[in-house]
């Protein structure tokens, strides 16, 4: 977690194309929200994982979508690290006192939602005890980080949202899943840093 962080280049590794350029812009409106995600990294069968989860069907533009633990700044919140802690242990039951805080990564703003999002990295020394929150979460899936790596895991394909709205997206595949979007682009940045990490 060395400063100073891949960022943008290894954000854009992972992004659909057309790239959306108002992620990266320096004046964010001045309505944007502030939300934080957790990275949790655990050992497992030998390897490091992480959580990752999927979103129930609603109606709203991260429907069923693949995501990281966490959401919204509340008030209450002292800083991104509270947020990404407390909503851990709201939807997928990871207790805060688990966690061991090792860095925040680049924010990434999200414009479909308006939320600029801090992914904040942390270890666990065991097996947390997962228990999805029914409402926000419709399965937890433990990823290997030693599977990102792997090119049979990262695909693209064109997502079609309209007939005049098309996206070629790359993605990571985890457990049948399509890990896209701003999620990808985070674990873009994770496998940047933990690269640079071994040299």
């Amino acid at each position: 977690m060395k400063h100073p962080l891949p960022g943008k280049e290894a954000q854009l590794s992972m992004s659909p194309t057309p790239v959306d350029y108002k992620r990266f812009e320096t004046s964010l409106p001045v309505d944007h929200r502030k939300g934080a995600v957790l990275i949790l990294l655990y050992p497992k069968e030998g390897q490091a994982f992480f959580p990752l989860i999927k979103r129930p069907e609603y109606p709203g533009v991260h429907s069923g979508q693949i995501a990281f633990p966490g959401g919204k700044m509340e008030e209450e919140d002292e800083s991104e690290v509270d947020t990404a802690l407390r909503e851990a242990w709201e939807e997928v039951g990871v207790r805060p006192e688990q966690v061991n805080i090792i860095g925040k990564m680049s924010d990434l703003f999200i414009p479909a939602s308006n939320f600029l999002v801090s992914p904040i990295v942390g270890f666990s020394e065991q097996i947390p005890d997962f228990v999805p929150e029914k409402s926000e979460v419709a399965r937890i899936i433990q990823a290997a980080v030693s599977t990102l790596y792997e090119p049979g895991f990262r695909k693209q394909k064109v997502l079609e949202f309209s007939q005049s709205f098309r996206l070629d997206t790359p993605y990571f595949e985890v457990d049948k899943e399509m890990v896209w979007g701003a999620t990808a682009m985070i674990l873009g940045e994770l496998l940047q840093i933990l690269e640079n990490g071994k040299n």
